[in-house]
């Protein structure tokens, strides 16, 4: 077993973390919604928010020196650190010039970054955090465990532990004496500090000025009073204008913690006399270590857009289970895997990065749209010359042959992968886990039962190339003769190019030198149809993902792939774009007693969100609920199927929640369009999961 499986296996065993965490992160995720649901516009604030990144990293060496001639002309003194270690040595050395005892900090995760504590501590100055969660790491010696709610993984009886310990008076394990003793033990800290020490959430070129956000208000005592106020920040921060800073100070508390704006929000601009003090001194550390060749590197400069909201960690489904002191090194989470990357070093971003399972969720949810699934996805491939591909990976991204022989041989490839020494063999030769139930394989492909399309041009209302992937045409070629079938009826040309499957395996693992191969083949074949006027569909969800999220970006936004993206659809998308167009009516009511609820699998909320497919099921008269915890169900492709803790394990209990959800639902039956996730879902629940073509392939259609 490795350093990371059993670190995960000893966090699956620790439920009251476990379920502290995710109740945490399932709050930040409704805090969120909420929120969105209520202001104008609702998340339409994070085209602002990318296109402002976007326009102030691409002028950044502009804004840098525009930023630092401004500061230094309202008395600030600038410095440039190239490296993490040049950022604690000017901090060092000032400390020693004033003769520094204590330093007080507010939150500030570039400091955490660079460990900045330590050498200050190693020369006898005592540092104190005076953030409530940062106080609390501080005193158990911890790392944070996220980004924004650094010790959410604490209970309240743990946190009254460790106050009582460092103060020495005895607090009961309640929130308000907690805060009580927080308050009175910081104060003197507060009063007699010689150096603050800050980070900056903003900083704005056109004023030479800092932005600070705050729910506790510590950030403007550790500014105001001592007479060294030192900032310690990364230079991707700097924003052009004030109009910019106010639209960033929206988006981080709504995306954080669903607040439309935090309880201090704070601007600096130089400092300002104060009595008793003759002088007082204002520091600014910019920070490189890394950023600006992140900058210049075509997958990764996107990282330089996060703000640092945390978002990300609130809806990731294998972080939500295993927080940051597994999920991380210093920064946490899924964007924490490109940025330890990039300033900690690719082998400890390796430690990690296998806990992204692909869903897709975190580009969902970032308030600037970054692409952090194939960021993670380029670590993993550049992780893999120094960490071979583990034997499971190779055979899951060999799926394909592997379905091709087993559909062949079937059903004695069923009979031996069902039976107890065929699932025995599997896990220990394969990599399979022996608990997960397999689909069987069929005889007969649908590329092989397939028959070419009887409309003729003139006669049809529609043109389809239809796209079929793995599940349909290996396990489930029925549910692909239903689509074609429906489409025939409802008078739609449909064609079957030659085509791959859609390659995702090749993602998930790293191996982004085949999901190119694959992602050329598939659109070249797929774009002579595309110019004719046909549209590509598909009856699985990662299948739409692939051509219109991921292939794009494989092949550097070709015009041939951006071409096919556009025209791209899941199938009841397609349908329902029919029935807008009125060239498709379903009048018919489904005569249907069971009540359903409904799974909209990863990779389409990232699409339609599954609209199209309810619209349709609930105006044909059945009773369709959404089921959802907010995050993925855990079985995220291949993943769940491998063994151990990062496979079975981890995939089961990231799905718990929804398990339970679904049976406390009480509904009859599942319906969801992944075949992946019928798999989890059957298992976890142990209810019937049905495709939605299987509901609607009777309706008559005009």
């Amino acid at each position: 077993m490795t350093e990371l499986e059993q670190k995960i296996s000893q966090t699956l065993e620790d439920t009251r973390q476990r379920n502290a965490l995710l109740n945490a992160v399932k709050r930040g995720r409704d805090s969120r919604a909420n929120a969105l649901a209520e202001i104008p516009g609702g998340d339409s604030f994070r085209q602002d928010v990318q296109a402002i990144k976007q326009r102030c990293i691409r002028n950044l060496p502009e804004l840098l020196e525009k930023f630092t001639e401004n500061a230094e002309q309202r008395g600030a003194k600038v410095f440039f650190a190239k490296t993490g270690q040049e950022a604690c040595d000017y901090v060092l050395n000032l400390a020693k010039q004033k003769n520094a005892k204590l330093i007080t900090k507010s939150k500030s995760l570039t400091t955490e970054e660079i460990e900045l504590n330590h050498p200050l501590e190693t020369a006898g100055i005592e540092v104190v955090e005076t953030d409530l969660g940062e106080r609390i790491i501080q005193m158990a010696g911890e790392r944070p465990y996220h980004l924004v709610f650094p010790a959410v993984h604490k209970t309240t009886a743990q946190v009254a532990k460790l106050f009582s310990e460092a103060t020495g008076e005895k607090v009961e394990s309640n929130l308000k004496d907690i805060m009580a003793l927080m308050r009175r033990s910081l104060r003197p800290y507060f009063l007699n500090a010689d150096i603050g020490i800050t980070g900056a959430n903003v900083a704005i070129a056109e004023t030479g000025s800092l932005l600070i956000e705050t729910n506790e208000g510590n950030g403007r005592l550790v500014c105001a009073i001592p007479p060294v106020h030192v900032c310690v920040m990364g230079l991707e921060k700097i924003v052009e204008s004030i109009e910019d800073a106010l639209k960033m100070i929206f988006a981080h508390p709504v995306s954080a913690t669903g607040q439309l704006l935090t309880t201090y929000v704070s601007f600096f601009a130089g400092r300002s006399p104060l009595a008793g003090q003759e002088e007082r001194e204002f520091h600014i550390v910019i920070l490189d270590n890394g950023r600006m060749k992140m900058r210049s590197d075509n997958w990764f400069e996107e990282a330089l857009h996060c703000i640092r909201c945390g978002a990300c960690m609130n809806i990731c489904p294998t972080y939500g289970v295993l927080g940051g002191h597994v999920f991380g090194h210093i920064y946490p989470g899924p964007i924490g895997i490109p940025w330890t990357a990039q300033v900690h070093g690719l082998d400890n971003a390796a430690k990690f990065s296998d806990l992204c399972i692909s869903c897709g969720l975190c580009k969902e949810i970032c308030p600037a749209d970054i692409d952090m699934p194939m960021m993670i996805s380029k670590v993993k491939n550049q992780a893999l010359e120094n960490n071979p591909q583990p034997l499971a990976n190779k055979i899951f991204m060999a799926s394909e042959t592997f379905a091709k022989l087993a559909c062949v041989t079937a059903p004695v490839s069923n009979w031996m992968m069902g039976s107890a020494i065929g699932k025995l063999l599997s896990e220990k030769v394969l990599g399979i886990d022996r608990q997960r139930s397999l689909p069987e394989f069929k005889r007969r492909t649908f590329k092989k039962r397939f028959k070419a399309s009887r409309q003729k041009e003139s006669e049809s209302r529609g043109k389809v190339a239809f796209f079929v992937d793995y599940f349909a045409n290996y396990i489930s070629p029925e549910l692909a003769i239903s689509a074609t079938d429906f489409l025939e009826k409802a008078q739609i040309k449909v064609e079957l190019p030659r085509q791959r499957t859609s390659g995702y395996p090749y993602i998930s693992y790293g191996e982004l030198g085949k999901a190119k191969k694959t992602a050329e083949f598939n659109v070249a074949q797929f774009l002579p149809y595309i110019k004719e006027g046909f549209a590509l569909v598909t009856i699985e969800p990662t299948a739409a993902y692939a051509f219109k999220q991921v292939y794009p970006k494989l092949l550097d936004s070709s015009g041939e792939s951006v071409l096919v993206a556009e025209k791209t659809f899941e199938f009841f998308e397609y349908i329902a774009k029919l029935m807008e167009e009125g060239k498709l009516l379903l009048p018919a009511q489904i005569r249907e007693t069971r009540t359903f609820g409904f799974h909209i699998p990863c990779h389409q909320r990232a699409g339609s969100s599954a609209k199209s497919t309810l619209k349709i099921l609930q105006s044909v008269g059945l009773d369709v609920q959404v089921i959802e915890t907010g995050t993925c169900c855990g079985m995220a492709g291949t993943f769940g199927l491998k063994q151990g803790p990062l496979g079975y394990d981890l995939s089961t209990t990231v799905g718990e929640p929804l398990f339970e959800m679904f049976k406390e639902s009480e509904v009859d039956a599942i319906i969801t369009e992944s075949s992946v996730c019928k798999m989890q879902l059957e298992d976890g629940t142990g209810l019937q999961v049905v495709h939605p073509l299987e509901l609607i392939t009777a309706i008559e259609v005009f």
